[in-house]
C-alpha cells in the first residue's frame, strides 16, 4: 500500500516543484541598525541637496517675478538691456553664453579625451599617479588665475591664429570678422581681441581637467575580461581601446562633456575679465565683443536699481534653469549607459 502511494505523492509534488522553479525566489534581508542608519543618512543628504536646489530656484524666481511679469515672453527675445527704460531681455547675452560654452567644449573635449586615454591606457604606472594629481590640481586653480592668464598672455598669442582663421575660413559666417581686410597684414589687432573665441579658449582650459577626470575614471573601469578577449583575438592596443574602452565609456564621455558644458555656462570672472560686453546678438566668434549672462550680472549688480536687480535675478534664474537642464540630461545619459558595468568574462 505504501509503495502504491509513493508515485502518487511524487506526481502531486511535481506541478508544485515546476511552478516553484518557474517563479523567481524572492530574497529578503533584514537590515541591521548600521544599515538602517546609513540608509537614513544617504536619504537625508539627497533630500537636503534637493531642498537647497529648490530653495535657490524659488528665491531667484521670487526676486525675478517683478521683471518677468512686466516683460513676459519678450524677456527671451529682446537684446537690449535697459530695465529702467522698460527695454530688457537676455537674447544677446544668452546667445553669447551658448557660443562661449560651445567653443569651450570644442576645445576641452578632444584635449580631455586624449589626456584621459593616455593616463589610463598608455602612461607608465609610476607616472600615472603623478599625472592624475596634476590634472586634479589644475581643476582646483581659481578662475581669476585663468582670467589673468587669458588677458595678459593668451590674448596676444591667439590674435595671429584668429586672423588666419578669418582669412581662410571667413566664408563660414561664424568665422567672418566684419571690418577686417584679410589681405592687410597691418589690420588692427583690436578687431580680434576680447572675442568669443578667446573667452572660449580660456573656459575650455578650465573645464578640461574636470572632463578629463570623469573620462579617465570611466575608461579605467572597462571590463578586464573584454580587454583580454580583444588581445586574445589579435587586437593591438589601439584596436582594444577602439573596440572595448571607447564603447564602454561612451556614456561617461557624453556625461562628462555635458557636465563640463554646465560648468562653462556659468563661468563668470574669467569671462568677465576677457570679453568686451555688448548687447547685440554677436554670431561672429572671432570678432571683438560678446556677452554672457554671468558677466552681465557681475557688471550691473552694483549699480542696479530695485527693478534692475529684479531683471538681473530673472537673468540668473534663466541661467539656473539652463544649467539644470544640462546637468539632468548628463545624469540621464550616464544612467542609461553601460559605463560602470562589470564583465561576465
Amino acid at each position: 500500500m505504501l509503495k502504491k502511494r509513493q508515485p502518487q505523492l511524487a506526481a502531486a509534488r511535481l506541478p508544485a516543484a515546476q511552478s516553484g522553479a518557474d517563479a523567481p525566489r524572492r530574497l529578503y534581508a533584514d537590515p541591521s541598525l548600521p544599515d538602517r542608519a546609513f540608509r537614513a543618512v544617504l536619504r537625508s543628504g539627497g533630500g537636503l541637496v534637493l531642498a537647497v536646489m529648490l530653495l535657490v530656484g524659488g528665491f531667484l524666481l521670487y526676486r525675478a517675478w517683478l521683471a518677468l511679469d512686466r516683460a513676459g515672453w519678450s524677456f527671451l527675445a529682446t537684446a537690449d538691456w535697459a530695465p529702467d527704460a522698460g527695454r530688457f531681455g537676455i537674447a544677446a547675452v544668452l546667445v553669447g553664453t551658448v557660443l562661449i560654452a560651445s567653443v569651450a567644449v570644442c576645445v576641452a573635449v578632444p584635449l580631455a579625451t586624449g589626456a584621459a586615454l593616455y593616463i589610463s591606457e598608455y602612461a607608465p604606472v609610476r607616472l600615472r599617479q603623478t599625472l592624475i594629481s596634476v590634472v586634479d590640481l589644475m581643476a582646483a586653480v581659481p578662475s581669476v588665475v585663468y582670467g589673468l592668464w587669458g588677458v595678459f598672455f593668451l590674448q596676444d598669442k591667439v590674435v595671429p591664429t584668429a586672423r588666419w582663421i578669418s582669412a581662410y575660413l571667413g566664408w563660414i559666417p561664424p568665422f567672418d570678422v566684419q571690418g577686417a581686410d584679410p589681405d592687410d597684414p597691418l589690420a588692427p589687432a583690436s578687431l580680434y581681441t576680447s572675442s568669443t573665441f578667446i573667452a572660449g579658449l580660456v573656459v575650455g582650459m578650465m573645464i578640461a581637467p574636470i572632463v578629463c577626470s570623469i573620462m579617465r575614471e570611466v575608461f579605467s573601469q572597462a571590463p578586464a575580461g573584454e580587454r583580454e578577449g580583444a588581445y586574445a583575438l589579435g587586437a593591438t592596443r589601439w584596436g582594444m581601446i577602439r573596440s572595448v574602452v571607447l564603447p564602454f565609456g561612451k556614456g561617461g564621455m557624453i556625461g562628462g562633456t555635458m557636465l563640463g558644458l554646465g560648468r562653462a555656462l556659468g563661468e563668470t570672472i574669467a569671462v568677465f575679465m576677457i570679453i568686451s560686453l555688448t548687447f547685440d546678438i554677436q554670431w561672429h566668434v572671432l570678432q571683438s565683443g560678446t556677452s554672457s549672462v554671468s558677466s552681465l550680472i557681475a557688471l550691473r549688480y552694483g549699480e542696479a536699481s530695485e527693478f534692475g536687480m529684479s531683471a538681473l535675478m530673472a537673468a540668473g534664474f534663466a541661467l539656473f534653469v539652463m544649467t539644470l537642464i544640462v546637468n539632468f540630461a548628463a545624469s540621464s545619459i550616464v544612467a542609461r549607459s553601460r559605463s560602470g558595468a562589470t564583465s561576465d568574462a
